[in-house]
């Protein structure tokens, strides 16, 4: 297995890539999934001098809600989904920390197409775990990264708004 990414790097190749889609097709939204991926979304939206960005709280949408969608919902610092622009017709570009089995990518577009129903929606993840239990991808990654299934990954960000990766065993 691999070490652990440097979230910082995935975070420049990331924010590059959508500096790119941004040339060639700037009327996007960005929406992260709490709480680390509205993180990244905030950041990204600072950094490409977007006015705004949302965020989408997957926890009453999980498929798993009544084992972990209750702590999801305690954990995601009181982030409830904001949606600080017209969902109806919009070109959205999800953003999440991790995309492993793609269930929470599905909860997050239930919960995104609970507010209207959008044009178009990419997703953009700062590490892929490549697990698929669903049919979903993202358009935008920094990159494929590779751990022992007991592993998980987790996003931390510093006072100074730097990301890092550690891992923590599952339970």
């Amino acid at each position: 297995m691999s070490s652990i990414p440097n979230a910082e790097d995935l975070y420049q190749i990331l924010l590059n890539q959508l500096k790119e889609q941004k040339k060639t097709s700037s009327d996007f939204q960005l929406a992260g999934l709490a709480s680390g991926g509205a993180w990244v979304a905030e950041r990204l939206a600072k950094d490409l001098g977007l006015t705004s960005h949302g965020v989408i709280n997957v926890s009453f949408h999980r498929d798993d809600y009544s084992e972990k969608g209750v702590k999801a919902l305690n954990s995601s610092d009181g982030m409830s989904t904001k949606l600080p622009f017209d969902v109806e017709g919009a070109h959205i570009i999800l953003v999440d920390d991790v995309l492993d089995t793609g269930r929470t990518v599905r909860a997050a577009l239930n919960e995104l197409f609970d507010y209207g129903r959008p044009a178009k929606v990419d997703l953009a993840v700062l590490a892929d775990r490549h697990r698929r239990q669903l049919p979903v991808d993202a358009t935008f990654k920094g990159a494929k990264v590779s751990l022992a299934d007991d592993q998980i990954l987790v996003l931390e960000q510093s006072d100074d708004g730097q990301f890092a990766f550690t891992t923590e065993i599952k339970d």
